[in-house]
């Protein structure tokens, strides 16, 4: 393990990620993962792990992203931080997809739109519901996603051109 601190190597994961570089990542995150812990410091711990998450993800190691990020959603819930509650959620919701656990990747994410409703965030709520519609579509659930779809479009807060043009046709509907 490297000598830097836990916010160096978040940095640092930051960053790798944002180049694709996804072993350098998971790496950088599993190392500030480890120090948060001896630190005692459980919520930068259970950010390190979302991040993790979504690092694992992206280098299709599906199984130890869910892994990762299992129970984060608790942390921040008992910590009252609703907002990273629904992106925990979110997390585990696609590594869950990945994994082909469909079912209960529908019930994460359907619980992070809730809490992101709850606090009004409309634009991240508007993604998770958008994924929700994807998957029912996967599903051949026709209706259902496009429901989805529709509730995701209305509850965009800042939409795109996409989202404004889906908006317009919505309301000529009978």
């Amino acid at each position: 393990m490297s000598s830097s601190s836990p916010q160096e190597l978040a940095t640092r994961g930051k960053a790798a990620f944002k180049e694709k570089r996804f072993d350098a990542a998971i790496q950088a995150f599993s190392q500030a993962v480890t120090l948060y812990e001896q630190d005692g410091d459980t919520l930068n711990a259970a950010e390190m792990k979302n991040n993790l998450s979504v690092a694992l993800l992206q280098a299709g190691r599906a199984r130890e992203a869910l892994e990762a990020v299992s129970g984060t959603d608790q942390v921040f819930a008992e910590a009252g931080d609703v907002r990273r509650q629904a992106l925990a959620l979110g997390n585990q919701a696609a590594a869950l997809e990945a994994l082909g656990r469909l079912d209960e990747a529908l019930t994460a994410y359907q619980q992070a739109a809730d809490l992101l409703a709850d606090i009004g965030e409309g634009d991240l709520r508007s993604s998770v519901l958008q994924a929700i519609s994807a998957l029912k579509l996967r599903r051949g659930k026709f209706l259902d996603s496009a429901i989805s779809m529709i509730g995701s479009v209305e509850s965009a807060t800042h939409p795109t051109l996409l989202q404004r043009f889906l908006r317009f046709l919505l309301r000529l509907r009978p």
